[in-house]
C-alpha cells in the first residue's frame, strides 16, 4: 500500500521575555511551494509552555492526516518523544524520574493526541544557528510577545 498522505515539513519554536513571564510560540508549515505561518501569545507563561504550544498549534492547523518532519531546536520537546520520555511518564502515572509530576501535562496530552493523527518524525535543530525557518519561527514568536498589552 502506497502512502498517500501529503508531506509537511513543520518548523515550531517558543519564547518567553522572563521565565516564567509573557511569551509567545511560531510556526512555519510547509507544503511544497506553499508555506504558513502562525504565532500567538500568552501574557504569563514559560518557554516550555511556548514550545509545547507551538508543536500543538502546528500539528492542530493540517486539515488532514500527514507525514511530518517537525523541526524544534527545543530538547524538551524532542527528547520526549524521541527518547520515550512520554512513554515513561505515562507508564509512571505521569510521574517524572524524579517520581515529581510531569510538568504541562495538559499541553503533553494534547501533543499526544494531536501527534497520533500524523506519521511525526520529531527533528532537532541547533537554535539560533542560522536556520532559516528556526530563525523565522524565533521572530514570529518575539514579535507575538511585542503585541500584548502588558
Amino acid at each position: 500500500m502506497y502512502n498517500t498522505r501529503k508531506k509537511v515539513t513543520i518548523y515550531t519554536d517558543g519564547a518567553c521575555s522572563g521565565n516564567p513571564g509573557p511569551g509567545g510560540w511560531g510556526v512555519v508549515l510547509i507544503y511544497g511551494t506553499q508555506e504558513k505561518e502562525l504565532s500567538g501569545a500568552e501574557k504569563a507563561t514559560t518557554n516550555q509552555r511556548m514550545e509545547l504550544t507551538a508543536a500543538l498549534q502546528a500539528l492542530q492547523a493540517l486539515k488532514e492526516p500527514c507525514e511530518v518532519l517537525l523541526f524544534s531546536d527545543s530538547a524538551y520537546l524532542i527528547n520526549a518523544f524521541t527518547q520515550h520520555w512520554l512513554d515513561n511518564w505515562q507508564r509512571n502515572g505521569w510521574r517524572n524520574a524524579k517520581k515529581q509530576p510531569v510538568e504541562n501535562q495538559d499541553l503533553w496530552k494534547a501533543l499526544l493526541t494531536a501527534s497520533k493523527t500524523h506519521q511525526v518524525s520529531w527533528l532537532k535543530v541547533k537554535g539560533h544557528a542560522g536556520d532559516k525557518y528556526n530563525e523565522r519561527c524565533d521572530e514570529l514568536a518575539r514579535q507575538a510577545i511585542a503585541t500584548l498589552k502588558l
